[in-house]
């Protein structure tokens, strides 16, 4: 395994993610929803004022992790980009049934039922299209 490679793609997935938390907020008004990411995330880790840098922190450490396997994997460019950010959200969506039980937002009612919500469904099908461009962009064949 390379090192280095491991390291630029746990940076690109990085720059990925932090692009992904900064255009969430417009994609959610734009959608009609009160879900993000950064907020699921957030307040998993802290109930507190601090869930907005918990949920861009782990964002950009999932994201990293995501960036290192890619590169690792031999990964490259736009178009795998998104064909492995795609991939993951499809593996990943089964997940928002666990979140609608645990998740505090959901209990307490501040979002409908994730996994059936056709708008969060848009939301993270964009947000995941825009990681995966981003991240092939910065992990590009050379």
């Amino acid at each position: 395994m390379n090192g280095g490679q491991a390291r630029r793609g746990a940076a690109a997935g990085a720059v990925a993610a932090l692009a992904w938390a900064a255009a969430e907020p417009a994609a959610a008004r734009a959608l009609g929803t009160a879900y993000t990411d950064v907020r699921l995330l957030g307040r998993l880790v802290t109930r507190g004022r601090g869930w907005p840098a918990a949920g861009v922190a782990v964002h950009a450490a999932n994201g990293a992790a995501f960036g290192a396997a890619f590169a690792l994997a031999g990964a490259r460019g736009p178009r795998a980009g998104l064909a492995w950010a795609a991939a993951e959200a499809v593996a990943t969506w089964p997940g928002m049934a666990l979140m609608d039980r645990i998740h505090p937002d959901r209990r307490e009612g501040r979002w409908p039922r994730l996994v059936t919500d056709r708008r969060v469904m848009a939301q993270e099908a964009a947000m995941h299209a825009l990681f995966g461009l981003v991240l092939g962009l910065l992990v590009r064949r050379g």
